[in-house]
């Protein structure tokens, strides 16, 4: 794995807990609109757009670079809108990345020829 490849699946990673976040928090914002006069709504669904935009956007760039195939592709995109999906896509995304990072190792240590 070159460099520009663990970058842009370190990039996703890093984003998409936060993102996560983000949609549990403005989905307890919606719930409490309803049920009181609390209204965090506009802020956090600015904040949760955000984090989705750049999550989609590292999302495309992880693919471009990973060769992923579309199923792997579409999993990690369907982890983005799920509720908690994000904290399974950044687990995902932390031990394909370790393991790349082993792989690389090993084949330049000379014990592997992949």
């Amino acid at each position: 794995m070159d460099l520009k490849t663990a970058s842009a699946l370190r990039r996703l990673r890093l984003v998409s807990a936060p993102e996560a976040v983000s949609f549990l928090v403005l989905l307890l914002c919606s719930v409490l609109k309803r049920t009181t006069d609390f209204n965090g709504v506009p802020v956090m669904g600015a904040v949760h757009g955000v984090l989705f935009v750049l999550y989609v956007v590292f999302w495309l760039d992880a693919w471009n670079r990973t060769k992923w195939s579309f199923g792997t592709a579409a999993l990690y995109f369907v982890l983005s809108v799920l509720p908690t999906g994000g904290f399974f896509a950044e687990r995902k995304l932390r031990r394909e990345s370790e393991n790349a990072v082993i792989a690389a190792r090993a084949r330049q240590e000379g014990t592997v020829n992949a």
